[in-house]
């Protein structure tokens, strides 16, 4: 462009000179046009046979001999999943109410969309990159009016007025030009951009997927915690009415003379214990519908006004197959998400060890000047430039810089290993929270069994005056206990094959643009 302008400056003053200087060979549009596209050639080939590879590691995923991977799981069938059990595991409860609540969430829920946003923030950060390696083109163009003033002494006319021999005038201006410039990705620089752009992105696909996951996890958590509240909340309604029928009771024999008040006091101490126990699970139910609602991007209260009609607690699915370790690391989005982020580190390598290297530029500019709007294509200049640049000395910096990003990308790997400890370990941890769920229900079920007998036989006998209340109250306590621990083992089931299966990847196989597709 300064040479461009310079030689427009140059014609603006002295048009007559500047027109004899290129009378002897005037270059038309096409002759222009050809003169630098034979440069842009010239310099393009150079600097593509120059290109010969990118700076920096190549990356390769890690072996799985490299992570520590046991050969099978302590617990749990080999046999893995299919796709399709993975991706709707939540329709193996077979609770209609639950599978609409997680469609809800899964297209309303906001930090789905946060994470889809973060998502398509990568998306355009991956064509930025891949927009570096074309060339970038401007144009500019103005016109105007320049006006002249000069002062030429005065003279006196007949009658004896000064006149002012000065002269003054306007003139026109007009200019059109464009330059372009492109960076020749001699060493890789730009190439290990887009390689990291696109592996970024994959990660935040994967990111997106494991948020998704997390939702529904939580989601399958606070329903089954509601149901169980509901189903709490009818044992102790039921067993506030036995017990008041008992105080009654009691109140009765003590009038008749046949017990002393301590039948009646007892009575009435069990009777409001349970009473006080009703309004803590009223508020644990509250505390899960609400969260129920911002799960699926709705506000407390009228969202799920039809969830607070009682329902049984989902029945659990009976086989799981956990697969082998190396299909977890396959299944798990955070895993896979690790991964892209170690891809992403080692690409900045080269991305850093490139700019020790030369780096080569191309730019070229036309234009055109003129004082006459229709004479403005009459004369057109024009250039083609190659530059090359090496830093010398930086005190270090860019080397700096390389060994940074080194550093980086072992953090990544240490991270990458990190995250497939941690899916080991959820996946142990979620067969083992199902094995002891499903041995104490077991349990629970024969002492609900027994103590619901017992209890039978003591009301009968304390209304037959053959035992007194305080045994009574041991075998009424002792059935309540069996079946809130009977409850309680089914919920905690149930929560825990959503562990598992949320330990296993579940839940996004079926999501749109999957990271792998992108």
């Amino acid at each position: 462009m300064r040479h461009r302008h310079d030689f427009g400056s140059y014609f603006a003053k002295n048009p007559n000179t500047a027109r004899k200087r290129l009378s002897a060979a005037p270059l038309t549009m096409t002759e222009c046009k050809e003169k630098v596209r034979y440069r842009i050639a010239w310099i393009t080939g150079t600097a593509l046979a120059l290109s010969a590879c990118a700076a920096g590691p190549d990356y390769r995923p890690p072996e799985t001999a490299a992570l520590g991977l046991p050969p099978a799981y302590s617990q749990g069938t080999a046999a893995p999943l299919s796709e399709g059990d993975l991706a709707s595991w939540w329709t193996r409860l077979d609770d209609p109410a639950l599978s609409y609540l997680i469609d809800q969430a899964v297209a309303r829920n906001l930090d789905i969309v946060q994470a889809q946003a973060r998502l398509r923030q990568a998306r355009e950060s991956l064509r930025q990159a891949n927009a570096a390696f074309l060339p970038q083109v401007n144009a500019s163009g103005s016109g105007g009016k320049n006006y002249r003033s000069q002062a030429g002494g005065t003279r006196t006319d007949s009658n004896g007025n000064v006149i002012g021999l000065g002269s003054s005038n306007w003139s026109s201006s007009y200019s059109l030009g464009a330059n372009a410039s492109w960076q020749i990705d001699l060493f890789g620089e730009l190439s290990r951009s887009a390689e990291a752009a696109r592996a970024d992105l994959a990660a935040s696909g994967y990111d997106l997927a494991n948020v998704r996951m997390t939702i529904i996890a939580e989601l399958v958590t606070n329903y089954v915690q509601a149901r169980l509240a509901q189903a709490q909340l009818k044992i102790a309604r039921e067993t506030q009415a036995i017990q008041q029928d008992n105080y009654n009771i009691a109140n009765w024999r003590l009038q008749a003379g046949l017990v002393s008040s301590l039948d009646e006091q007892q009575a009435r101490a069990q009777l409001a214990q349970t009473n006080a126990s009703i309004p803590q699970l009223e508020a644990s139910l509250k505390g899960s519908l609400n969260r129920i609602a911002v799960l699926t991007g709705q506000a407390p209260g009228e969202a799920t006004r039809t969830l607070e009609t009682p329902a049984a607690i989902p029945a659990a699915a009976t086989d799981i197959a956990t697969g082998i370790p190396a299909d977890t690391l396959r299944q798990r989005p955070d895993v896979r998400a690790a991964e892209r982020t170690l891809a992403a580190a080692t690409a900045r390598i080269g991305v850093a060890q490139a700019q020790l290297y030369p780096s080569l530029g191309i730019s070229g500019n036309i234009g055109t000047t003129s004082n006459a709007f229709k004479n403005l294509f009459d004369l057109v200049t024009g250039g083609v430039f190659a530059n090359v640049a090496q830093v010398i000395f930086d005190g270090g910096r860019l080397s700096s810089q390389v060994r940074s990003q080194r550093a980086a990308a072992d953090g990544a790997f240490a991270a990458y290993r990190q995250s497939v400890l941690t899916a080991l370990e959820d996946v142990e941890n979620a067969m083992a929270s199902l094995s002891s769920a499903r041995a104490r229900k077991a349990e629970f079920a024969i002492a609900y069994e027994a103590s619901n007998n017992a209890a039978i036989m003591a009301r009968s006998q304390y209304q037959a005056g053959l035992i007194d209340f305080q045994t009574l109250s041991t075998s009424e306590s002792t059935l309540l206990n069996a079946r809130n621990s009977l409850a309680s083992a089914q919920a905690d089931e149930v929560l825990a094959i959503a562990q598992l299966y949320n330990a296993l990847g579940g839940g996004w196989q079926n999501m749109e643009n999957r990271p792998d597709e992108q």
